[in-house]
Formats: C-alpha cells, sequence, structure tokens
C-alpha cells in the first residue's frame, strides 16, 4: 500500500498493522522525498495517523475487507437484538431501601 504524508513524503511498503488512530506500521517499505528525486529502502517502518495525507489500498485488500464484513453480518450474536440488555438502562432497579422505607413509609 502506498502512503503519502501532509508533508509530501511517500512510503509504499506491506502493511503489518493498523490501529483507530490510523498508525500503521509497513515491512519493506521504500519511502520517496516530497521532491521525488531520492529514494530509500527500510526493513519496517511505523508512521503516526496523524501525518498522514491519504492511503492508497490495492483492490484485491478492499475485496477481501467487504467479504470480511459480508460474513460478520451474517454469524450474528445469537439472543443480542438491538439494546441488548433490555433497553433503556433495564435492570439497574432503583437501588436497596432506606431502613426507614422498608415498612412503607414512602
Amino acid at each position: 500500500m502506498l502512503v503519502e504524508l501532509k508533508n509530501g513524503e511517500t512510503y509504499n511498503g506491506h502493511l503489518v498493522s493498523c490501529d483507530n488512530w490510523m498508525n500503521i506500521n509497513l515491512r519493506e517499505v521504500i519511502c520517496t522525498s516530497r521532491d521525488g528525486d531520492r529514494f530509500w529502502r527500510i526493513p519496517e517502518c511505523y508512521v503516526r495517523g496523524s501525518n498522514i495525507k491519504y492511503l492508497r489500498i490495492p483492490d484485491e485488500v478492499i475485496d477481501m475487507v467487504k467479504e470480511d464484513i459480508s460474513k460478520a453480518k451474517g454469524r450474528g450474536r445469537p439472543g443480542r437484538g438491538r439494546g441488548g440488555r433490555g433497553g433503556r438502562g433495564g435492570g439497574r432497579g432503583r437501588g436497596k431501601p432506606r431502613k426507614d422505607q422498608e415498612a412503607g413509609e414512602r
């Protein structure tokens, strides 16, 4: 995959991992300078998500993700629907009554 940073540098390599903040790890990376006249080969690289301008991802990878999403939708979790716990905070109750309220003095 290709990663272009906000400063103009590009990193082209194999995606190893990605997190929720779009921080990514790449392997077998070729780094290109912002003006495109210098290249470096790097064994592995970490890119902070806040520095990424855009990503170019191969179509095969996008197709694999679409397949995974459709499989996950088909499985579902038994016994879970909207709300999952009974809706609107169900099951929490009002707490234990104080001793003076137990006898019905409310």
